[in-house]
């Protein structure tokens, strides 16, 4: 009894071990993935981007006079774009991370190989 459960747990390990890979570049990355909209998305509900982008032509203060609409428009929009610049940013760093976790078991091989051949 106990052989059968020592080789199901020795063949369990294998078995993992070899299906790691496959699974860290398909299932693995479909989660990273929906993971990386899900925090775009949700820095741009934090940022209020689409609320911004809603109201930009709307006057600020109820005061409905040339002016200050034009005031509104530009302070509106001058947040808007840096509010972008800051989504933009957030998004970049998101993608960084979605390489490095595509580059990072071949990363890991190169460091045991070069380890291996330095013994």
């Amino acid at each position: 009894m106990l052989y059968n459960t020592s080789n199901s747990i020795i063949l369990d390990f294998i078995f993992d071990f070899v299906y790691w890979p496959i699974w860290w570049y398909t299932k693995g990355f479909v989660k990273v993935l929906i993971f990386a909209k899900n925090e775009i998305v949700e820095q741009a509900e934090i940022l209020g981007v689409g609320v911004w982008l809603k109201n930009l032509f709307t006057p600020m203060y109820g005061m409905y006079d040339w002016e200050s609409r034009l005031i509104s428009f530009l302070v509106r929009l001058t947040l808007l774009f840096f509010r972008l610049i800051l989504l933009f940013v957030w998004s970049i760093f998101v993608v960084i991370f979605l390489i490095f976790w595509l580059i990072l078991p071949i990363i890991i091989v190169w460091e045991i190989y070069l380890n291996l051949i330095n013994l």
